[in-house]
């Protein structure tokens, strides 16, 4: 059984907090987690689990156990009962947890009916310090992190991702209320992903589609709710060169866009031209999954100036800015980091870090060159 890290983060939420709702996106795991935590589980979704739910509720929100109710959203008549069980006895903490797999629904109705009741926790697909790294590492990147993607070992990927993204076109984004048809949805998926690592432009894409950018915005707002994608703002700052102002579009599981993009194992991802792209994106994932789970306010960003100089990612720690420059070589130069420090120099950044394949860590009062492995043992130990 893989211990997941967002355990504790789980567990403190509920220390504090009447009802935590813990989203994500389909099959990351969300389910087997709460079963671990609490045998008292209830599926939203079935009618048996509705009708005793509704028969023994008093007895229920009256036990001392954690209450498990799953894909909540699909049931928003719970919602006005949990409110009244909470306010009816508010100092005690740690009653409800509440699984969705779809955010703006689910958050639409936390915030009409439990603001200021609970908390919201993210739980990401499997993360590379959940994993041995030395085993699990490429094939992580390769396949994805969904538990039953192929990453603990089998041979389900690609075909579990496509049949994956198929369902989620045909079926479930359709009854989230995401308003396109199936096929348009899967021509989108398609462009996000050749997209991949790139600025966004929405009209291009609109184009493609024959919709409007509004329309396009629009959608890409519901898959980044639906944690399908990343949206990576630009950093603004007051420096003397031009700043792109566009966002960086990501997916957020790598194996999902490799299976979009016809991969079908490790050397036919490194064969293709966009490899660097997709490890980009692996690596900002990892590294911003992880400090989700550690509890970490963050904010984080891209830099890119109309010179063409950049930074992969930035993270902000309260006034302390790190600039993380990402490379997909076990070879990294001098100018590699000679690179890094002239952009990073332009918004001051505190820290400098180059994530590459080469395993050796090496770190200076500013500055650290690792491999993704290292960095994550490295931000675990903050």
């Amino acid at each position: 059984m893989i211990v997941r890290s967002i355990q504790t983060k789980i567990r403190s939420c509920l220390s504090r907090y009447p009802a935590v709702a813990l989203v994500g996106s389909r099959q990351s795991g969300k389910t087997t987690l709460a079963r671990l935590l609490s045998n008292s589980y209830f599926d939203m979704e079935q009618e048996t689990d509705r009708l005793k739910l509704d028969l023994e509720w008093d007895n229920i929100v009256g036990s001392q156990r954690l209450v498990v109710l799953d894909e909540v959203q699909t049931h928003p008549d719970i919602f006005p009962r949990l409110r009244g069980a909470i306010d009816g006895d508010r100092k005690r903490f740690g009653r409800f947890l509440l699984l969705g797999s779809i955010s703006p629904r689910l958050m639409t109705q936390v915030s009409e009916s439990l603001a200021g009741r609970l908390s919201v926790v993210e739980l990401t697909p499997l993360l590379l310090e959940e994993l041995d790294a030395e085993t699990a590492g490429d094939r992580l990147w390769l396949c994805g992190g969904y538990p039953d993607g192929g990453v603990l070992g089998d041979r389900a990927y690609p075909d579990w991702q496509r049949n994956y993204l198929s369902l989620l076109a045909q079926r479930d984004l359709p009854n989230w209320g995401f308003p396109a048809r199936g096929r348009t949805t899967e021509r989108l998926l398609r462009m996000l992903a050749t997209n991949h690592g790139c600025e966004w432009n929405a009209s291009q894409i609109g184009k493609s589609l024959g919709l409007s950018y509004h329309t396009v915005n629009h959608y890409l707002d519901y898959l980044e709710d639906a944690f399908l994608i990343r949206r990576l703002l630009p950093f603004h700052a007051n420096i003397r060169k031009r700043l792109v102002k566009r966002p960086k579009v990501y997916w957020r599981d790598s194996g999902l866009l490799h299976a979009t993009l016809n991969v079908a194992d490790r050397d036919g991802l490194l064969n293709q031209s966009w490899v660097g792209a997709s490890w980009e994106g692996y690596v900002i994932e990892q590294i911003l999954g992880l400090l989700n789970t550690l509890e970490k306010v963050f904010n984080a960003w891209y830099l890119r100036t109309s010179d063409q100089k950049e930074i992969d990612l930035i993270l902000e720690f309260g006034a302390e800015l790190w600039a993380i420059e990402i490379k997909l070589t076990t070879a990294p130069s001098p100018a590699d980091f000679k690179k890094i420090n002239e952009t990073a120099d332009l918004i001051n950044a505190d820290k400098r870090v180059l994530v590459t394949r080469n395993r050796e860590f090496v770190e200076s009062d500013t500055q650290i060159a690792c491999d993704l492995p290292g960095f994550v043992e490295y931000l675990s130990r903050l």
